[in-house]
């Protein structure tokens, strides 16, 4: 980044040049591993790559944003984690039932071929469909150790060759994963015709109050995913809004929402690991109490007082003095 900001206007003027004569290729990744929540292999392009990224969505997000179902969520303007949880506490306060589907491994198995055919279908330019099949190239097989094989009807033993995945870590494949899943959405409230339903990239909320209705709806959608080579995790079934709903590190009920265990037991982990950093001098007291302001900011989103007053309370009180934090913070 540094370097590439060091000649700024050279830099964009070489890149401007590459894509009018198509000449640009994209930079290897920089793949690495992160455990929150679980394990991801994280894959970041050069900068000078995600430039190029950011320009392409800037071009084409209007012409898909038009298309998109008002209850998709993420990585999309006005829209977002807090408004997805906002909408799925509002759901689960009308609705009886819920069917959460949570597609497995979701970025390592979209299919170039289908992508790109759905991208064609409104772009009609070619030198943007040129820079599109780049970027999906300089992809391809970067999440290769993250995908398990799975062989759908009329597949022959080739099917393990069809370049597939997106990495974790372009702004285009994020935008691309909501394209992707745009036909799905569609086919809930349109032919399904689910009055209540919510999506934050691969984490699927079908509302109703008919069971029935909601199995049928499962196996429909089994299907309809196959088309697009995807599956979801086993287990999934219908079952009441009332035992809380698992959703975006939150547990979703009617009236209240309440932190995951295991969100509260890591930010406490690394709460506790930062302190001591900033007691050791490692760390300014703007960062430890820009973690705090980050972190609590989240958590306002729920019923965490109980929680936030507790992290306090361990605290040592010349840190939390030192910081301005109170009890008052916590509410």
């Amino acid at each position: 980044m540094a370097a590439f900001e060091h000649r700024l206007e050279d830099q964009l003027a070489a890149l401007r040049q590459e894509l009018r004569e198509q000449s640009y290729r994209p930079g290897p990744y920089r793949s690495f591993y992160i455990r929150e929540p679980k394990r991801r292999l994280i894959s970041a392009p050069p900068f000078r790559d995600r430039v190029v990224h950011h320009a392409l969505v800037n071009v084409i997000e209007p012409v898909f944003e038009r298309s998109f179902i008002r209850d998709s969520y993420a990585n999309r303007r006005e829209k977002g984690t807090h408004r997805a949880l906002a909408r799925c506490q509002e759901l689960a306060r009308r609705f009886s039932t819920v069917l959460q589907l949570d597609l497995r491994q979701f970025f390592p198995s979209i299919d170039h071929a289908i992508l790109r055919t759905v991208l064609a279908k409104k772009i009609r330019d070619a030198s943007v469909l040129w820079l599109i099949d780049r970027i999906l190239a300089s992809g391809e097989g970067v999440l290769s150790e993250a995908y398990d094989m799975v062989y759908f009807p009329g597949d022959d033993l080739f099917a393990i060759d069809r370049p597939r995945g997106l990495p974790i870590g372009n702004l285009t494949s994020q935008f691309w994963g909501n394209v992707y899943l745009n036909p799905i959405d569609h086919f809930v409230k349109r032919e399904l015709r689910c009055q209540g339903y919510v999506r934050y990239v691969d984490d699927l909320l079908l509302f109703g109050e008919d069971k029935t209705a909601l199995w049928e709806a499962k196996e429909a959608l089994r299907e309809r995913l196959d088309r697009l080579r995807l599956t979801f995790h086993p287990g999934a079934h219908p079952r009441p809004v009332g035992e809380g709903i698992p959703f975006l590190g939150f547990v979703v009920y009617p009236w209240r929402r309440r932190l995951k265990r295991r969100k509260g037991t890591q930010f406490g982990l690394q709460w506790r690991r930062l302190v001591s950093a900033f007691q050791r001098g490692e760390i300014s007291r703007e960062q430890l109490a820009a973690s705090w302001r980050g972190w609590s900011n989240h958590l306002r989103y729920g019923n965490t007082v109980g929680l936030c007053k507790a992290l306090l309370g361990r605290t040592p009180p010349e840190v939390v003095g030192l910081l301005g934090l109170s009890d008052s913070n916590a509410r």
